[in-house]
């Protein structure tokens, strides 16, 4: 057994195929099944039942889902760890939306180097699905985002909601013009969204993050949904402007973590991401 069986495993129980376990892993099916098949061989179990919908774990399967964690886990952390200052006993990774890294993870960061200086810290951005793949895979230990899938290790905890409000570049807009950019906030977003605008056309601009929406209208001039924490110091220097009488939209924002971990830096760097949210809500 090796560590890439694992990592196979744990992308086809994701994604419930053995294609789209392919695809993400840059691998060929026939490649994704052999190893499959030798797993399945060196464990004397069968591990999926394969049918045209994809793939489903059996009752075998389910109970190596944890092991097959603890042996990614132990990899990427001999990975990472390895090399390390011997001043650092531990090393949190934490992933999260590019929205949320704006003001507030970066707040999290500097409290954790001021409250817990021995723990190494690995920061990515991600959308959903990969931050998702990776808490399931063991290659991320919290992961912050919108819409979070589910897994039976996982813990999905709400932390806050954003509020999201339509700014523009013009001071004087009433309503979306025809310059009017459609940020990708979530199928929430669309369903408030759709019953708030029932009239609107389709937008010409349609972006999957906020960040890029911003850039348009700064550039182009026009009109998004931003989260208010976002949006605020473009407010302030008046580059941005709310739209009179829009509506606003609560979107909640979460914390996703192992449910069985023992890790104290996963509990302290949990602990420090709670305060900073109320400290900045």
């Amino acid at each position: 057994m090796d560590i890439e069986q694992a990592r196979t495993f744990l992308s086809i129980a994701s994604n419930g195929s053995f294609v789209e376990a392919a695809k993400q892993l840059h691998l060929t099916q026939s490649t994704v099944s052999a190893r499959i098949q030798r797993l399945e061989q060196e464990l004397d179990a069968s591990l999926f039942i394969r049918n045209r919908s994809g793939a489903t774990l059996t009752h075998d399967g389910r109970r190596f889902m944890d092991y097959a964690k603890r042996l990614v886990l132990t990899a990427e952390q001999a990975r990472h760890d390895i090399g390390l200052p011997e001043r650092f006993s531990d090393t949190i990774r934490i992933g999260g939306r590019i929205a949320l890294w704006e003001n507030l993870l970066p707040l999290w960061v500097g409290r954790m180097r001021q409250t817990s200086p021995g723990i190494a810290i690995r920061s990515e951005i991600g959308f959903e699905e990969d931050l998702m793949r990776n808490l399931i895979e063991g290659a991320l230990d919290i992961g912050l985002m919108y819409t979070p899938g589910h897994s039976p290790g996982l813990i999905v905890e709400q932390l806050f909601d954003e509020n999201l409000v339509l700014v523009s570049s013009r001071p004087d807009d009433k309503q979306p013009g025809e310059d009017y950019i459609y940020v990708e906030w979530g199928p929430g977003f669309y369903n408030q969204h759709t019953q708030n605008y029932p009239q609107l056309e389709r937008p010409a601009q349609t972006v999957n993050i906020g960040w890029l929406g911003i850039q348009l209208i700064l550039s182009n001039g026009g009109s998004c949904y931003l989260p208010e924490r976002m949006a605020k110091p473009y407010l302030n220097m008046a580059q941005l402007f709310y739209v009179t009488g829009a509506p606003t939209f609560k979107h909640p924002a979460y914390a996703v973590y192992p449910r069985d971990s023992e890790s104290t830096s996963i509990q302290a760097g949990l602990q420090q991401l709670r305060e900073v949210v109320r400290d900045v809500s």
